[in-house]
């Protein structure tokens, strides 16, 4: 059923208006407005309050910065990051902007630098973000001070290895942040965090950045082929969800591929190493990483916009990996678990047809297993999805 108030979206100057005729049909938290996924106004407030409110978001892992002085660029919603491991070893991260005259600093994704120049006018900073000098600096202005010109540094924590960033002020402790998903993320990067960058993929889906991240387990072996042909159905996995924020986490025992003729190759699946325990977090606004058979892998995703979703694919192996090891890691890791790997490849349809969807005016609802409590939840159903979607309506204002 389409409801009135899609007009009063349609004609809606500001986020007020849009929030107060939302919330009208953000009464049932297991029932979304699917404007939600579709409105610029809701886009943009989500910007404030997620991306840059009291939330850590992933944006690396120590292991893709190798050495003194390394960098990787990446955004934090629409907002350009510049990571940087300075010559004290010390891990930082900063707006990627000139303080001059607003000049994207850095264009590289990676590399190894004591000193970023912007092409503009010039201008130099070092690894730890300090200005350090720019041509025709003794006719600058009367008030001009150094200091007041370093690039604006973000708050910066790390939990094995990986590291996270808010601007907010008043984000809490990220061991706070993280609550019951703590540990599960420790377990995915192998603890210690001793991990090795094996490589990248990137893709960007054509849909909002809600859908990509709210992936449900219920769907896992339903739509993807691969999980059934491989002998991969799930069972009731040890799930955790940390409220209110809504991160949740799955643990399971992996099923060794008993070669059934579909594969023309299957030592591309075959578990190699010693702990054959697969683990899924999805962190919340919009993370998600994964341990299965013996592929490690982080996807850093941001927003693009309200219909468009970039996710980085990042693949790791251990330090203490033999260099066979390695190598079927290499083979393994996108082709099981990245973009168009064995068990994913659907995703990317689905995203795309929920997003054509998104403009019809009717809900999107969670049904399976949802009348029970989370901490009951098992790995086949959505009620792990609703913990975070009640903390997004009182985020956004929506139960107002």
């Amino acid at each position: 059923m389409v409801h009135t108030t899609i007009s009063e979206l349609e004609t809606a100057t500001d986020y007020e208006q849009v929030r107060a005729a939302i919330a009208t049909r953000f009464a049932n938290p297991l029932d979304l407005p699917k404007e939600i996924f579709s409105d610029p106004l809701v886009y943009r407030e989500e910007l404030e309050r997620i991306f840059y409110g009291p939330y850590w978001h992933p944006v690396a892992h120590r292991a893709e910065l190798g050495e003194l002085n390394s960098f990787k660029t990446t955004w934090l919603g629409e907002v350009p990051i510049l990571v940087s491991r300075g010559q004290d070893d010390r891990i930082r991260a900063f707006v990627n902007t000139c303080t001059h005259r607003g000049t994207l600093l850095e264009q590289r994704e990676v590399g190894v630098a004591q000193e970023f120049q912007c092409p503009y006018h010039r201008w130099l900073f070092n690894s730890t973000g300090d200005f350090c000098g720019a041509p025709g600096e003794r006719e600058f202005r009367a008030d001009f001070d150094r200091k007041d010109y370093a690039l604006p540094e973000l708050r910066v924590s790390e939990i094995a290895g990986l590291i996270f960033i808010t601007r907010h002020p008043d984000t809490p402790l990220l061991e706070t942040f993280l609550g019951e998903c703590a540990d599960p993320v420790r377990d995915c990067l192998i603890d210690d965090g001793d991990l090795t960058l094996l490589g990248y993929q990137k893709v960007v889906y054509k849909t909002n950045w809600k859908t990509y991240f709210d992936n449900d387990f219920y769907h896992a072996p339903l739509l993807h082929t691969g999980f059934r042909i491989m002998g991969w159905q799930g069972g009731k996995g040890e799930v955790r969800i940390t409220e209110p924020v809504g991160h949740f986490s799955v643990g399971y025992q992996s099923t060794p591929y008993v070669d059934n003729g579909y594969l023309g190759d299957p030592s591309v699946v075959q578990f190699r190493g010693t702990d054959d325990r697969a683990r899924v977090v999805a962190l919340r606004p919009v993370t998600v990483m994964t341990k299965h058979v013996d592929t490690i892998n982080v996807r850093f995703a941001r927003p693009r916009g309200v219909d468009r979703t970039e996710v980085s694919y990042a693949f790791f192996g251990h330090a203490s990996d033999s260099a066979e090891y390695r190598h079927h890691r290499v083979r393994q890791a996108s082709n099981l678990l990245g973009p168009s790997g064995f068990i994913t490849i659907e995703d990317a349809a689905v995203f795309n047809r929920q997003q054509m969807t998104a403009d019809d005016g009717t809900l999107a609802r969670f049904v399976k297993g949802v009348d029970g409590r989370p901490e009951d939840a098992t790995q086949n159903d959505e009620i792990g999805n609703t913990v975070g979607w009640a903390n997004y309506r009182r985020v956004m204002g929506f139960d107002h």
